[in-house]
């Protein structure tokens, strides 16, 4: 089979590849986007509960994690939010805000989907699909890719194929493996945006009260490594989740616990205190009124409190153990659900071996690396998509 030859080659084809694929392709270049799936994008698709969370109109650096934090920078102040809703508008999509900035597609994941295959057939894009890369070389000016479509040239080549998150949907290694070929560093990797879990037995007494939510304020880390959110929680059997927990999991270090505050807002045990004169109700009345009536019994329960116990026969010492326990849970995690569950991958190929202007890394000419396969990763709503779209703009600008 004959070599066939390419300005661009883009190695994975979904939200950072095909956004740099269709730039690269619009700006003139001959551009082939090669994806081992046999059905596109799969993580826009089941993104967002098949609705896309496709941007978050307040996105900027400071919403981003890495061991270079001023690297994202560079390509999200050339590529905003405000760029990519224009490109949606454009395609007539409809889409609303759900919360904090947060924006979904208002019909399914398939309508970004399409529009990304457009932009990239404007491009006179290649496609090569379902097509497995063995190997990627270099000889002279040009890399070779070893496919099983038969070998393809390129003078530049875009890394797009993500991280570890999902497998089941077809998450590899490759990204850092060619990293690594050619010599440069990559960041330790570990699951993000991830639920959270106890040791069984440890977890046993919050068992029953799986499947309750509420808002909370979550914490963890000191100075630089904190992280504060308020958010909902979701108590499950193995553990904790919710957008509270999948947050602060990218912040959250093995053998560092979080703390949580169950009532925002109210300092329980003063409350508790100053009703002890006036009010006639029972513990477990009381705390319902702040609480899910299930949380109020199951965490009397677990602390050793009886919840038909009058507030006026209680000890203050008793009342400030119960409202610490509320407003300052501190409980020590033992892992996290890993990559089967986590929406995102924390770590990748090291920024300071790559271009903030055009994620080309610096030591080998032409090599560039973009979206989540790089250590940059957004915080939960939006900001990840915010980041595969505005590295595929930086790369396809300039290869």
């Amino acid at each position: 089979m004959s070599s066939q030859q390419f300005d661009v080659a883009v190695i994975g084809a979904g939200a950072a590849g095909m956004m740099c694929a269709a730039v690269a392709g619009q700006r003139g270049r001959s551009v082939v986007l090669i994806d081992h799936a046999s059905r596109l994008a799969e993580k826009i698709r089941i993104s967002g509960g098949g609705r896309c969370n496709f941007t978050n109109a307040g996105a900027g650096p400071q919403h981003y994690l890495s061991q270079n934090p001023h690297f994202c920078r560079s390509a999200l102040s050339r590529y905003t939010p405000q760029d990519f809703i224009g490109l949606v508008k454009r395609h007539r999509i409809g889409f609303h805000e759900k919360h904090k900035g947060q924006l979904f597609c208002d019909d399914s994941s398939d309508d970004i989907i399409a529009m990304l295959k457009a932009e990239c057939d404007a491009g006179h894009v290649a496609w090569r699909m379902p097509c497995s890369v063995a190997q990627v070389g270099k000889s002279g000016e040009l890399f070779r890719i070893d496919t099983s479509a038969g070998e393809i040239l390129a003078s530049s080549v875009v890394i797009a194929t993500g991280g570890l998150s999902i497998p089941k949907i077809g998450a590899t290694d490759f990204a850092y493996r060619i990293a690594r070929q050619f010599g440069l560093k990559v960041v330790e990797t570990r699951p993000g945006l991830v639920p959270l879990t106890f040791d069984g037995r440890g977890w046993e007494p919050f068992v029953e009260l799986a499947g309750i939510a509420l808002q909370v304020e979550v914490e963890t880390g000191v100075k630089k490594e904190r992280g504060y959110f308020l958010e909902d929680l979701l108590f499950t059997h193995r553990g904790l989740s919710g957008p509270a927990i999948l947050q602060i999991s990218s912040f959250w270090q093995l053998s560092t616990p979080l703390t949580l505050n169950l009532l925002p807002g109210v300092d329980v045990a003063e409350a508790l205190i100053a009703g002890k004169g006036t009010l006639k109700k029972s513990l477990g009345n009381l705390l319902a009124q702040w609480l899910p009536g299930r949380l109020a019994e199951g965490w009397l329960k677990v602390n050793g409190f009886d919840s038909g116990a009058r507030i006026a026969d209680m000890p203050d010492k008793a009342l400030r153990r119960l409202g610490d326990s509320l407003n300052r849970w501190v409980i020590l995690p033992s892992g996290s659900e890993g990559y089967r569950k986590a929406e995102v991958t924390l770590g990748g190929v090291d920024t300071r071996e790559l271009s903030q202007q055009s994620m080309m890394a610096t030591k080998v000419p032409g090599l560039h690396f973009i979206g989540e396969a790089v250590d940059v990763t957004g915080w939960l709503g939006g900001y990840n998509f915010q980041w595969a779209w505005a590295s595929g703009v930086a790369a396809g600008s300039a290869v």
